[in-house]
């Protein structure tokens, strides 16, 4: 893999004149073979390593190199047309991953065995653990890394974090649950063991604060294994006291301890809150 890295890495750095970088077929080879790596799961565009998150950037310059080669084409596929540059992925039965009609994921994306794709979408570069749900209208973007065994409920917007290389993508822990029609964007983080309720925007500038004691744990990182809810905090301006968007965790959980969805729904509802 190592040569591969250094290959994507000189293409990259030649990527303005590509047509002169060596072959055609090496330089499609090459990019080929690091977006297979990223199909299989035999790599991904970053990870967990303490609590630091490590990028490994040759593989989205892989990505983008990918859109530099690839020129449109019509697929097919029963009565739908799409007009696009990268292909769809296949071969799902043989991965033990079930997709509803209307669900779709891209080559170069990663769905471990055991997920379930609803109508819902899955871009390149992405990785989707083993046993995840990704539901009705919820979107995966570009590069994002969702743990196994997480829900993403339906209309959840996971953001796509492709360019610059280097920066971190959208992580989601193993085991967490992200309510209905929550939008988790460039680069936060939500931890192990997780439960978003209903509606959280959670960005790099969004504040997450601890409902007990006021104090700002951190912007645009939930903690591992809590239950966090949409909220708001009073900013004063000019025109008046307006309400800002924050995050605010309101229960701690063992870690380790499975979500039992009546009591999730008990704490939420005291909250007025629902996944």
């Amino acid at each position: 893999m190592s040569d591969l890295e250094g290959q994507i890495q000189k293409l990259w750095d030649q990527r303005d004149h590509l047509e002169t970088a060596g072959s055609a077929s090496e330089t499609r080879d090459a990019i080929h073979a690091a977006i297979d790596l990223l199909d299989r799961g035999e790599a991904r565009v970053a990870e967990v390593v303490g609590d630091r998150v490590v990028v490994h950037e040759w593989l989205k310059q892989a990505i983008l190199l990918l859109f530099r080669i690839s020129k449109m084409e019509t697929i097919e596929l029963g009565p739908f047309e799409y007009a696009d540059k990268i292909p769809l992925k296949h071969h799902y039965e043989q991965a033990d991953v079930r997709v509803v009609p209307g669900g779709s994921a891209r080559w170069g994306s990663y769905v471990g065995p055991g997920a379930i794709l609803m109508p819902s979408y899955v871009n390149i570069g992405a990785h989707v653990g083993a046993e995840t749900m990704v539901d009705t209208w919820a979107t995966v973007g570009s590069c994002a890394q969702i743990g196994a065994r997480v829900h993403l409920s339906g209309g959840v917007g996971i953001g796509g974090v492709l360019e610059p290389p280097q920066a971190a993508p959208v992580m989601i822990g193993d085991e967490s649950l992200v309510g209905s029609r929550s939008m988790i964007t460039q680069g936060a983080r939500v931890g192990k063991g997780c439960v978003l309720g209903e509606g959280v925007l959670l960005n790099p500038g969004i504040p997450v604060i601890d409902a007990e004691t006021g104090e700002e744990l951190s912007r645009g990182v939930v903690p591992d294994w809590c239950v966090a809810v949409a909220a708001t905090r009073s900013r004063q301006y000019p025109g008046g006291d307006f309400g800002l968007a924050c995050v605010l965790v309101v229960k701690r959980l063992t870690e380790g301890e499975r979500h039992e969805k009546s009591r999730l729904n008990e704490i939420l509802r005291d909250h007025g809150v629902a996944t």
